[in-house]
C-alpha cells in the first residue's frame, strides 16, 4: 500500500496573536539593561552586574523569541518542507552559549572579590533592585496576558529575573545595615549559578529535539492502544515519533489491515487514525496502510498486534 502523508495542523487561537506582548517585554528589558550596567559600574556591584548579564541573555532570548515567533508562522515550503518550527530551538541554543560566556566572565570577577572584597553602594543597590522588580515585573504580567505557548515560556524566565532582584533587594538591605561586602560577590556567584542550572536544562531539552528524542509528553503505548481499538485495525508497526520544537510531534507508522477491508473501509479506518493522532495532538503523520500477511520491512520494531 502507499503511504498517506497527513498535512493536517492544529490551529490554537492562542498561536494567532501578532507577538506584541513579547515585543513590548523586549523593549522595557533591553531599556533597562542599559539602566543597571551603569548602576552596577557606579554602585560597585559584581551582583548587580551579574544580574545586568542575565537580563542582557533575556533581551537576547526575547529578541529571538519575537522574531521566530514571527518566523515559525511561515508556510512550509521547498528549502523547510517541516516548516520554520525548529528556528526557536536555534534561538535557545545561540542564547544558551552566550549566557554561558557570559557567566563564565561573571564568576571570574566575583571570586576574584571574595578574596579581595569591595565595598558595594548599598543603597543604590536598593533603588536598582526595586527598579528591576518593577520593571521585569510588569513585562512579565504583560506576557502572562498573552495566551501562546511561546509568551508563556519567556514569562516564566522573567519571573526567574522578578526572583534574582529579590535577592539582590535582600543582600542590599543587609548591606546597609552591616559591614558585609563579601555578601555582594556571595549573591553575584548565587545567580550566575541560577543562570547555568537553568541554562543546562535548556541546552538538555534543545539537544534531545535535536537528536530526534521521542517526545517526553507521548505515550507511544496509550498511542498503540487507542489505534488498536479502531476497527478494522489488526495491527501496528514501524512507528517513530520526533518533535519539531517540543511542542508540534511528527509520527511515521505502518497500519496492519484484514485483507478482508475493501477500499472505502480503507479510508474510513485512515481517516479514523488521522481523527485519534490529532486528538493525541500529534501535528504531522506520515501512515502506510497495508494487509494483514503482506511482506514488510521491519527490521528495527516487531509488529503489535491486538
Amino acid at each position: 500500500m502507499g503511504h498517506n502523508h497527513d498535512h493536517h495542523t492544529h490551529h490554537h487561537p492562542n498561536q494567532s496573536d501578532n507577538g506584541s506582548n513579547i515585543l513590548v517585554a523586549l523593549i522595557l528589558n533591553s531599556l533597562f539593561v542599559i539602566v543597571e550596567l551603569i548602576g552596577g559600574f557606579l554602585t560597585n556591584s559584581m551582583a548587580i552586574i551579574s544580574d545586568a548579564v542575565h537580563d542582557l541573555g533575556d533581551s537576547l532570548s526575547l529578541g529571538l523569541s519575537y522574531y521566530f515567533h514571527k518566523k515559525s508562522a511561515k508556510k512550509r515550503d521547498q528549502q523547510y518542507n517541516y516548516g520554520y518550527r525548529r528556528f526557536g530551538l536555534l534561538g535557545a541554543f545561540i542564547n544558551s552559549m552566550v549566557l554561558i560566556v557570559s557567566s563564565v566572565f561573571i564568576i571570574q570577577q566575583s571570586v576574584k572579590r571574595l578574596f579581595d572584597p569591595v565595598e558595594p553602594d548599598a543603597t543604590g543597590m536598593l533603588f536598582l533592585a526595586v527598579l528591576g522588580i518593577v520593571v521585569n515585573g510588569v513585562a512579565m504580567l504583560r506576557l502572562q496576558r498573552g495566551h501562546s505557548l511561546n509568551e508563556k515560556a519567556v514569562s516564566l524566565h522573567l519571573l526567574e529575573d522578578v526572583l534574582g532582584w529579590v535577592a539582590v533587594l535582600i543582600g542590599s538591605i543587609v548591606m546597609h545595615f552591616y559591614d558585609v561586602p563579601l555578601l555582594d560577590p556571595i549573591l553575584s556567584l548565587a545567580i550566575a549559578a541560577f543562570i547555568l542550572w537553568n541554562v543546562y536544562k535548556t541546552l538538555r531539552s534543545t539537544l534531545k529535539i535535536f537528536l530526534q528524542q521521542k517526545p517526553e509528553s507521548v505515550n507511544e503505548e496509550e498511542v498503540t492502544r487507542q489505534l488498536l481499538e479502531i476497527p478494522g485495525v489488526t495491527g501496528i508497526h514501524d512507528m517513530h515519533f520526533w518533535t519539531l520544537d517540543g511542542q508540534h510531534h511528527v509520527v511515521t507508522l505502518h497500519v496492519v489491515i484484514s485483507v478482508q477491508t475493501s477500499a472505502s473501509e480503507l479510508e474510513k479506518i485512515k481517516s479514523e487514525v488521522r481523527h485519534t493522532l490529532h486528538h493525541l495532538l500529534i501535528e504531522h503523520a506520515t501512515i502506510e496502510m497495508e494487509y494483514d500477511g503482506a511482506q514488510c520491512n521491519r527490521s528495527e520494531s516487531a509488529i503489535i498486534q491486538k
